[in-house]
């Protein structure tokens, strides 16, 4: 995961490196795939991570590959079959080519589905980064047994789980036992690989001159298959990607290479355009807080081949949570870290805490939640009285992490509405508090402060999302005859969800993809809040 220093990254000259590869002349890789009664299946999308082709009216394939620098091959699963899987982990969509032989065969066997698929749950979760045994057991007995709470909460719809990148932290003798952390779970486990998923012994595949001494995806690859890969469930194209230019030695890039995103394009241009794609890396590509530190350098590049397609974006690496959108077709949730600040306690870098995010899909609608590790489901914010967050003494504070220009903020004093809270950027109290009093410089932007009035009782802050879900906490502050162990008290009320306008597939998409900025709006509530660094109390 990125720090909040940023990486000094040494600047590399690939053509040089590819010029010294040893390629042997391109090989043949063939194959069929049937279903489990062993009839054909067309029309299949296969790949190499390079190369592509599709099974024919007989199920066969056959195209070009060279297994020694593309070592899976595998398949894009259609919708209407089962997701393949061994334990709870996607599994035997992909298979080994033999490196030394210049002509492989790769079949495949796809599970019809009962019934077309269209509700599912997505969960997303960002940098497990075990780095210890110690991490390790705050995983499997914090996360893990979380996450399957929440799975099971789901019975009767289908899971798919993503983690999306630094599962591992550079402990290569780790993965396994993480492996084992996921399966059983009751969903279908995939994986994206994180700058911290290398062997640091050895640069990636791609500048490696010769592979069979070892490259950096090796480990990843045997436990997890292809980095870079895609398959399709209900009226969703799901695509995840390795974003991480890999050097060696901790050196590393946010960067997809021309060959990859060739690779996408190609993917794509097998779906249709308007379809709702849902795109997996490491590393994101828009936020604007910490000047954009941890973005891939070549987001335009990816955000011209996406322009066609309905998508959202789910990222981690920078272990906080700021949501964007960069265009009009796509939004990104850089969600936070499942390890938090690096297993240093129980909240990122901007104060949201440990945990994941849950995406329900109904059709073409999406609708999304962060789940906290070890709260309720509706615990979507954290409320500071006065006094507590250092820089705001006066102010009544809400970090709502998920926050994004469609949430709606206000509060109450006593009972009578007092308008929309100030939006204002600073460190979080609660990383501080974790971290001993140490401020590490890291502004997030979803804080927002009121100032109550001296006499009021009562203090309750709503926060109402795009999905019309009321979130409330309230503050109780005592009269002076009242025990002071009383002087910091919450209730937090259940959500009231209110139905979404307009629930129709065919509108709902262009509701949650809106045609506004991310950037153009939040400009503008700072402008109005007349926030700067100076309106510190």
């Amino acid at each position: 995961m990125k720090r909040n220093y940023k990486h000094i990254l040494f600047p590399f000259v690939l053509c040089g490196l590819m010029a010294a590869q040893t390629s042997a002349a391109p090989g043949i890789v063939k194959g069929r795939i049937t279903d489990t009664q062993g009839k054909p299946v067309a029309q299949v999308v296969v790949t190499d991570g390079r190369n592509f082709t599709t099974t024919d009216g007989t199920g066969h394939y056959r195209m070009e590959s060279d297994a020694e620098r593309q070592p899976l091959v595998y398949i894009s699963t259609p919708s209407a079959y089962k997701l393949p899987a061994t334990d709870g982990i996607a599994d035997r969509f992909y298979q080994f080519q033999k490196a030394d032989s210049q002509e492989n065969t790769c079949n495949f066997t796809l599970e019809p589905r009962e019934t077309p698929t269209r509700r599912f749950v997505y969960i997303a979760i960002s940098d497990p980064q075990v780095k210890t045994d110690a991490h390790l057991d705050r995983f499997r007995k914090e996360t893990v047994p979380d996450l399957k709470c929440t799975v099971d909460s789901f019975k009767g719809q289908e899971v798919v789980g993503m983690a999306v990148g630094d599962l591992v932290w550079d402990a290569m003798n780790l993965v396994e036992p993480y492996k084992e952390c996921v399966s059983h779970l009751g969903l279908t486990m995939f994986q994206a690989i994180g700058n911290h998923d290398f062997n640091l012994k050895y640069a990636d595949m791609e500048r490696t001159a010769v592979p069979e001494s070892g490259y950096g995806e090796a480990d990843y690859h045997k436990a997890f298959g292809p980095t870079d890969y895609s398959f399709n469930i209900g009226q969703v194209h799901v695509v995840t990607m390795k974003d991480i230019d890999y050097q060696g030695g901790k050196k590393y890039k946010e960067a997809f290479t021309p060959a990859q995103l060739a690779w996408l394009k190609k993917d794509l241009s097998y779906v249709p355009k308007g379809s709702l794609v849902f795109l997996n890396l490491h590393a994101p590509t828009s936020n604007t807080t910490a000047e954009g530190s941890g973005n891939t350098s070549n987001t335009s590049e990816l955000l011209d081949i996406l322009k066609d397609y309905q998508v959202h974006i789910f990222a981690g690496h920078t272990h906080f949570y700021e949501n964007a959108q960069p265009a009009a077709n796509i939004y990104e949730h850089n969600i936070g870290a499942a390890c938090g600040a690096w297993w240093a306690g129980h909240v990122n870098r901007c104060g949201a805490p440990n945990g994941y995010l849950i995406v329900e899909v109904d059709d073409k609608n999406v609708k999304w939640h962060y789940k906290a590790t070890g709260k309720p489901s509706d615990y979507q914010f954290r409320t500071y009285k006065p006094g507590e967050f250092k820089s705001q003494p006066k102010q009544v504070v809400a970090n709502i992490w998920d926050w994004d220009p469609d949430w709606k903020v206000e509060w109450f004093e006593d009972g009578k509405p007092k308008g929309p809270m100030q939006p204002f950027e600073d460190e979080d109290q609660d990383f501080i508090t974790m971290k001993n009093g140490k401020a590490e410089g890291y502004h997030t932007r979803h804080l927002f402060r009121a100032q109550p009035s001296t006499s009021a009782r009562t203090i309750t802050v709503k926060a109402t999302n795009r999905f019309h879900e009321n979130y409330t906490q309230q503050i109780y502050k005592p009269d002076k005859n009242e025990h002071l162990s009383k002087n910091h008290c919450y209730s937090l009320s259940l959500p009231r969800r209110t139905k979404h306008p307009g629930t129709d597939s065919s509108h709902r998409p262009s509701r949650l993809l809106e045609s506004r900025r991310f950037g153009t709006k939040l400009i503008g509530l700072f402008k109005k809040s007349g926030r700067s660094e100076s309106l510190r109390e």
